[in-house]
């Protein structure tokens, strides 16, 4: 993202515009979902991040708001048949008013080098999603490739169509969870060479990091529900009184 601002010159406001706020945990009650929801359009977050299960719970929360709605889609693992993909997509496209969907990519494929295949597997997503105005977020989960598989599969995102790379999934368990690393992010970056849109996630749990990806130059960061306030800076007693 461009911009004439350091991020140490940004409100509260201006850096929340950085964040995708998740709201994913598969154990959240209904109760917590809508408490941590209503937190993140308090915030001033772009939007909230949720599992498509949630999307009757938190699409009325969100409108009239600056806050817009982020789904997962064949989430956390990227396996589902091309065509299920696709089917999933439109399913949540036609029923809400869905800003952003993000998708995982087959990165399995992507470590095995099968870069037209993951590039024929994001298409119809992609394409589904634009019919409705969605913008498509792919995430590679970042924390299971090479410095160059990482490079790969931010140019498949371009050859695909989709609007960001996206690092992490938040959910990788298979080895090291690094997530949003400085080197990660740069290789994105310059893999995407301004074609895409760059998403950090996972791990950005610090204000120091936050605002280092910002002045990257960085487009959107994924941010768990716990961080958001001290990424922003925030005090315990700020947080708890907006």
């Amino acid at each position: 993202m461009e911009t004439t601002k350091k991020a140490a010159q940004m409100s509260e406001r201006e850096l929340a515009r950085y964040i995708d706020q998740s709201v994913l945990k598969p154990e959240f009650t209904v109760a917590e979902i809508k408490k941590w929801t209503q937190e993140g359009i308090d915030y001033g977050c772009k939007t909230i991040c949720i599992n498509p299960s949630s999307m009757a719970i938190v699409a009325p929360m969100i409108k009239g708001t600056d806050t817009g709605l982020c789904v997962v889609c064949d989430f956390p693992f990227g396996l589902a048949a091309t065509h299920g993909k696709a089917l999933l997509a439109e399913e949540y496209c036609a029923q809400y008013d869905i800003e952003d969907l993000d998708i995982v990519a087959n990165y399995g494929w992507l470590r095995s080098g099968l870069h037209s295949e993951v590039v024929e597997d994001l298409k119809p997503v992609v394409e589904v999603c634009h019919t409705h105005g969605t913008n498509v977020k792919v995430i590679i989960e970042t924390d299971s490739l090479t410095i160059d598989q990482i490079k790969d599969g931010t140019r498949c995102a371009v050859e695909a169509g989709a609007d960001f790379i996206k690092s992490s999934t938040g959910f990788f368990t298979g080895g090291k969870s690094v997530g949003a690393t400085v080197e990660v992010v740069k290789a994105m970056q310059d893999a995407a060479d301004g074609q895409i849109k760059v998403k950090g996630s996972g791990a950005i749990r610090t204000k120091e990091h936050f605002y280092e990806l910002i002045d990257m130059g960085i487009d959107r960061m994924g941010v768990g529900y716990k961080s958001t306030p001290v990424v922003l800076g925030m005090s315990a007693e700020e947080a708890k009184n907006l």
